[in-house]
């Protein structure tokens, strides 16, 4: 080989090794702008996705106290100011709110359970009453000598106004004046002999009036 050329080509080699130096620089430097700006990328990316996830807890508790608001008939009203109720104050109506329902639930438990009871008790009795008015059915002679219902109230009419013409005279001006009252005429003619005497009457009156219609026919 000529002389005159290895020089060249080894210029030629040299920019060559030159050329593959800076090409490999500048591919560095654009993976890493790359890598840079996708990194930069996925943080923007996260703080968004975290923006609202934090707004949309915060709207869910604002529809939860607006809920609130509504559903609690104390909430439904502004405070002594005027403006509008803070969440402190709508968190402890509701609470308040929320105990006195319990309150009531419980008072309507007992009462409930008080109204099966006398249903209990009124069924036992008309359970016996049943028995009662069956056994005397049974017997012979005892459908001749039943009294009617109609005989019966007129006798408990006959004893109620009488015993109402001492009562009218109890004072009804106050609690204590009408206590007071009833007590005195419950010792004075409610006594068995007074009660007694009073359903004699009662029947005498009632017998005679009954004879008088049967001679009558």
């Amino acid at each position: 080989m000529p002389r005159d050329r290895i020089p060249s080509l080894q210029r030629c080699g040299s920019r060559g090794s030159m050329q593959n130096v800076y090409s490999s620089a500048n591919n560095s430097e654009d993976e890493e702008e790359v890598e840079s700006k996708c990194s930069l990328s996925y943080k923007e990316r996260r703080r968004e996705a975290h923006t609202q996830a934090e707004q949309k807890r915060r709207d869910a508790i604002k529809k939860g106290y607006d809920t609130l608001q509504t559903l609690v008939p104390t909430c439904q009203q502004t405070d002594i100011s005027g403006h509008k109720l803070s969440k402190a104050s709508v968190l402890q109506k509701s609470i308040d709110y929320i105990q006195y329902l319990q309150q009531q639930k419980k008072k309507q438990e007992e009462e409930r359970n008080t109204l099966r009871k006398e249903v209990l008790a009124l069924k036992i009795m008309q359970t016996n009453y049943e028995q009662i008015v069956k056994a005397q059915q049974s017997q012979p002679g005892q459908a001749e000598m039943r009294v009617s219902d109609d005989v019966k109230f007129s006798v408990f009419q006959a004893i109620m106004e009488q015993l109402f013409i001492p009562f009218n005279n109890i004072s009804v001006v106050n609690f204590t004046e009408l206590s007071a009252g009833v007590f005195s005429w419950l010792e004075e003619y409610c006594k068995p002999q007074m009660l007694k005497e009073s359903i004699m009457q009662a029947l005498r009156r009632h017998s005679s009036q009954f004879m008088g219609l049967s001679t009558n026919l």
